[in-house]
């Protein structure tokens, strides 16, 4: 997995990039992705993700992720739809399937984190899990996708050790 990351953050948490590859990692394999695939990474301040959130979401307010997918998945996941062919989607560089941009809100880990009663590297692998979905083409438009979207995102978080703990 090819994965581009820049925090804008001083003091993030310390192994946030190898943390990252993790999560992304196994959640692609969980989906059986064919390919080598490319996601790129910002840690931002809250500052930064609001005006991305407005300029693009037309919401003037602060998120916890936003997620930027490269392909337009017609069924969730299904890399069948892709083809080596298919160039917009692919690096020419290093032939990685092109899946989008994943943008972190800092102070939302940590207030979050607190708020739930969990560790922020719970919080951030959440966030990490949630935003890969959504650049698998899943999304929570309605109680049967949340509840879906949560039972992977909690599946998938349970197989690497990540559990809800309270601290």
């Amino acid at each position: 997995m090819q994965l581009f990351a820049e925090c804008e953050t001083e003091g993030f948490l310390p192994d946030y990039e190898k943390t990252a590859r993790l999560v992304l990692s196994k959640g692609l394999e969980h989906f059986a992705c064919p390919y080598e695939a490319e996601i790129s990474l910002y840690i931002v301040e809250e500052e930064t993700i609001r005006e991305m959130n407005r300029e693009q979401r037309g919401i003037d307010r602060v998120t916890d992720v936003l997620s930027f997918p490269n392909i337009g998945f017609e069924k969730e996941a299904d890399f069948s739809q892709i083809t080596a062919d298919d160039a917009e989607y692919f690096d020419p560089e290093n032939n990685a399937l092109i899946l989008g941009e994943i943008v972190i809100c800092a102070n939302k880990v940590f207030s979050q984190a607190e708020e739930y009663g969990h560790s922020t590297l719970r919080e951030y692998a959440f966030l990490m899990t949630h935003s890969l979905l959504h650049l698998l083409g899943f999304d929570h438009e309605n109680d049967t996708e949340r509840e879906r979207m949560e039972a992977i995102q909690e599946e998938i978080l349970k197989e690497l050790g990540i559990v809800r703990e309270t601290i």
